[in-house]
């Protein structure tokens, strides 16, 4: 059974930096695409940011300059850099994955959230 794992959140001041890291866990033939959502309270979920299993990133407009995605195929890892954080970047943050448990199929994967708290 695949999982995602995330780590990595926590409280933070203005300004300041997180990493946050997803492992997908299981048994798979390819990892596509991966990436990183937030849901704030009261809202609905957004896309942060996402990279191709060839490394092309994309980037929510909140989130270019400040963010930086990457991921380590070895280990089927990604990871999103966050500085000069603010507190409206505070949310739950989950990642996501495009995984193929064969070469004809392919399934969206959910890690559980890890929370991400500014304070100003």
């Amino acid at each position: 059974q695949v999982q995602l794992a995330e780590s990595g959140g926590g409280l933070v001041q203005a300004g300041g930096s997180l990493r946050l890291s997803c492992v997908v866990s299981g048994s798979f033939f390819r990892i596509n695409d991966m990436g990183w959502y937030r849901q704030a309270p009261g809202k609905q979920r957004e896309s942060v940011a996402d990279i191709t299993n060839g490394g092309s990133t994309n980037y929510a407009d909140s989130a270019r300059g400040r963010f930086t995605i990457s991921r380590d195929n070895a280990k089927n890892t990604v990871y999103l850099q966050m500085n000069s954080l603010k507190p409206e970047d505070t949310a739950v943050y989950y990642c996501h994955a495009q995984v193929l448990p064969s070469m004809w199929a392919v399934h969206n994967r959910w890690g559980q959230g890890t929370q991400v708290t500014v304070s100003s």
